[in-house]
């Protein structure tokens, strides 16, 4: 099966949800520049009193003077941090609303993902979006946005603060601009494409370790560690590369950088004493001059360091953006089935085009009827189940219930009639009857233990520290594979839909309690259509009709003795089941 690349979303998407984002808070961002506006221009203070304290006493002035502008200073420099202590504590909080905006955004966009897309998505690609872009993009608004906006306002207050001291004065620190221009340009050409490269890297490097860390096994089996181990050299190379590349750009960005720090200082120095030999300007002007060069120094690193962590987080957005550039993978008409039958007419699915994996399908499954499908593996049975279900749409033909296309329901609709559990999943973190009741959140303590004596997992779960309270996942009780394929199962029982789709459902199951459990699951379900695929034979017997399913083909279609009787494809699985 192809696995799809997730799309990113395009700079102009990117900058719009950025000037989206700025609005809703505009009323925190707009205090937050305030106090630091404030702040900056008490900090601005100091030099100007600094400069007028030094034509003060070089003229020959009184105590008084110099009591006052020191008290002045002393004012100002008091202000300066008290200010600032405010304006940081709006920044945090701001910085904060926005991360839990984000982050809450973003798992809204994921868990509204079309199904289809999880299934044939990169696994290192959403594993990527949903931990490093996102860590990434937290960072950034948390601290580079406000601190490179605080920062853009701060060199504007002493710039302005220089022209006042004195225009001529105020000249050479303008020789920034070109030395900063001309490196910050180069830079940003370049950038912008080596971090996505870097983000790309990682995505194939987190796909490799995703298929190769869990299949371990697999691949020992098969001698396959070396080629294993190649893939995972190769995808380290690479981000190894991408890796130099942006810190190659970092490093001869900084270095233009520095040299643009050093020259304005040295400039306003230099001119400046020419001026005040040529009494142009005065000893306070050149030394308050000279100091708000140096302190323009410091708002200027704060924007041109905080541009490489914007560049990263505009990266990330980029990607975490592009989870919602997917197409919907239905088109709900509002129509309702009129009844609970499921209907498969002359389907075929390919992963990839011109390559069908199913061929002309056709299914008739009547209310409460229970259908297992056995074949061969990479026969197709899974890739059937997921077409029953609504996860995949066919390339040709229709699955229907009730007389209703599949992809004409809405997710709502399609999953309160037709369930899928496969072999994998979940335990989130939180307490058992947390995890029980996702299935059905009104559900109470009492339906979610009937629930969990269905599937055989009511001893184990009374003997839980706290029972149904019992904080379970990756912080609380670890259960074993089997106990969360029982919560799985549990969960199922709980959302009763009219259809269900069994995938492997108790493959981690010991034989006798997956037994158990599927009897138990069938006494209590025993008006719900049931699709079970499986490779467990004593299923299949239990059905009303089997499906054998060879190449893509429905090949034979009856009941157990029918097809025993029939001495094909069926009767051979089972002599082989039965070791005959």
């Amino acid at each position: 099966m192809s696995r799809a690349a997730l799309p990113v979303a395009d700079a102009a998407e990117v900058r719009s949800h950025a000037r989206e984002l700025a609005r809703r808070h505009r009323g925190d961002l707009g205090w937050m520049l305030t106090l630091h506006g404030l702040a900056a221009v008490c900090a601005l203070l100091a030099p100007w009193l600094i400069g007028r304290l030094i034509d003060a006493v070089t003229g020959g002035t009184t105590v008084a003077t110099v009591n006052l502008l020191g008290l002045g200073l002393l004012i100002a420099l008091v202000s300066q941090a008290a200010l600032t202590f405010w304006a940081v504590q709006r920044s945090c909080r701001f910085g904060e609303k926005v991360t839990a905006e984000v982050r809450e955004d973003f798992v809204d966009r994921v868990v509204a993902l079309p199904l289809s897309t999880v299934e044939d998505a990169e696994p290192g690609d959403l594993l990527t979006r949903a931990s490093r872009d996102t860590e990434a993009l937290t960072n950034t608004v948390r601290y580079a946005a406000p601190e490179t906006l605080i920062a853009a306002l701060t060199c504007l207050f002493t710039f302005g603060a220089l022209l006042l001291v004195g225009p001529l004065t105020a000249l050479p620190s303008l020789l920034v601009v070109p030395l900063l221009w001309v490196g910050t340009r180069w830079y940003l050409r370049r950038s912008g494409a080596a971090y996505r490269r870097r983000g790309a890297s990682y995505v194939a490097l987190g796909d490799s370790l995703a298929e190769t860390v869990p299949g371990a096994r697999t691949a020992e089996a098969f001698g396959l560690q070396r080629r294993r181990r190649q893939a995972l050299d190769r995808d380290l190379a690479e981000a190894y590369r991408a890796e130099r590349h942006t810190m190659w750009l970092r490093s001869s960005w900084y270095l233009t950088v520095e040299l643009s720090y050093a020259v304005p200082l040295v400039a306003t120095l230099a001119i400046g004493g020419l001026l005040h030999t040529h009494g142009l300007a005065s000893l306070g002007q050149v030394v308050a001059a000279t100091l708000y060069v140096r302190q323009l120094i410091f708002p200027l690193d704060d924007i041109l360091s905080w541009t490489d962590e914007l560049q990263i987080g505009s990266a990330s957005l980029a990607r975490v953006l592009g989870v919602s550039k997917l197409p919907a993978d239905r088109e709900p008409t509002g129509a309702r089935p009129t009844g609970q039958d499921l209907t498969a007419s002359a389907v075929t699915y390919s992963y990839e085009p011109g390559l069908d994996v199913l061929h002309g399908i056709d299914l008739d499954l009547a209310p409460g009827e229970r259908l297992a499908v056995v074949g061969p593996s990479g026969s197709g049975k899974s890739t059937l189940g997921k077409l029953l279900a609504g996860i995949y749409h066919p390339g040709s033909g229709a699955v229907r219930v009730g007389g209703v296309p599949l992809v004409e329901l809405s997710t709502g609709g399609l999953r309160s009639r037709i369930a899928l559990v496969t072999q994998e999943h979940h335990i989130f973190r939180g307490t058992l009857r947390e995890n029980l009741t996702l299935a059905r959140p009104e559900a109470d303590s009492a339906e979610a233990g009937r629930a969990l004596e269905v599937v055989g997992a009511a001893g184990w779960a009374a003997a839980l520290p706290d029972g149904l309270e019992t904080l379970v996942g990756s912080t609380g009780h670890d259960l074993t594979a089997a106990q969360a394929q029982q919560v799985a199962l549990a969960r199922l029982v709980l959302a009763n839909p009219h259809t269900l789709v069994l995938d492997e459902a108790t493959a981690l199951l010991d034989p006798a309690t997956a037994r158990h459990a599927e009897r138990a699951m069938a006494a209590v379900l025993g008006d719900r259509t049931v699709i079970a695929i499986a490779h467990r034979l004593h299923t299949a017997e239990d059905a009303d009709r089997i499906a054998v399913v060879e190449k893509g083909h429905v090949t034979e279609l009856g009941s157990h003795h029918e097809l025993l009787a029939a001495n094909g494809a069926y009767a051979a699985l089972w002599r082989a089941w039965h070791g005959e």
